[in-house]
């Protein structure tokens, strides 16, 4: 028995401005809900745009892996909103943890490559988040300022459910919250922030050969993180 897959019924694909400055995107004329029915609002018109786009592209079954822009926005109205400061705290507190704080003791090259890729970020970090982050070798924790950490909640909880929806993926897949507020504050992109959180990861694979599991593993991460940095522009305008 075969299963049953959701296919295109519409013809037509639009965007409308609402009232309230929001946007829909019509098939047929009848505004797109989320899976839970909730009404599809979205910031902005590029946004809107960028989603009718998606949902033009099906041509007979729809496959919401090939819809990333809808699939985030769903996640925002309906997971992010309901739970917002949830989520904010969630994020801050890979402050805490931040990859970029944690380094190598060995070997030498390996500790030159993360503290030539790091340590930009952890001044950028300082300088303008006014958040300094303190840096270890090995694996023993070391505690942060507190206030320096409260500096980066501040950051993430002063955001909107669609870009704190943007900034997850940016921050829990390479588990860094500096890296993804530095894509969203335009200091990197998200290309190099994926880099830069690959760069062990690289060393050893240049010093023992590749994993092809590994390789695809980490060019769907990627291809996450690229969605999420375009989410986030489109849904600021």
């Amino acid at each position: 028995m075969s299963e049953w897959k959701a296919r295109r019924f519409w013809a037509s694909v639009a965007i409308h401005k609402e009232a309230d400055g929001g946007w829909s995107v019509l098939l047929d004329e009848r505004p797109l809900r989320t899976p839970g029915k909730q009404p599809l609002r979205l910031p902005t018109e590029a946004l809107a745009l960028a989603v009718a786009e998606e949902w033009q592209a099906v041509r007979d079954v729809i496959d919401p892996n090939a819809m990333p822009l809808t699939r985030a926005a769903n996640s925002a109205i309906e997971k992010v909103m309901p739970q917002f400061d949830a989520v904010a705290a969630m994020l801050g507190e890979y402050g805490g943890t931040d990859l970029l704080s944690y380094r190598a003791d060995a070997p030498e090259a390996l500790v030159r490559a993360q503290a030539e890729g790091w340590d930009p970020l952890i001044d950028w970090a300082a300088t303008e988040l006014r958040a300094p982050l303190r840096i270890t070798h090995g694996v023993i924790p070391v505690p942060q300022d507190p206030v320096a950490l409260l500096k980066l909640r501040a950051e993430v909880a002063a955001l909107d459910p669609f870009g704190l929806t943007a900034l997850h993926d940016l921050v829990t897949l390479p588990g860094s919250l500096v890296l993804g507020l530095a894509v969203i504050r335009g200091r990197i992109d998200a290309e190099a922030a994926h880099a830069l959180s690959r760069i062990d990861e690289e060393f050893q694979a240049q010093r023992w050969g590749r994993d092809d599991e590994a390789d695809e593993a980490a060019a769907g991460r990627l291809a996450a993180m690229r969605d999420s940095e375009r989410f986030w522009l489109l849904s600021r305008g």
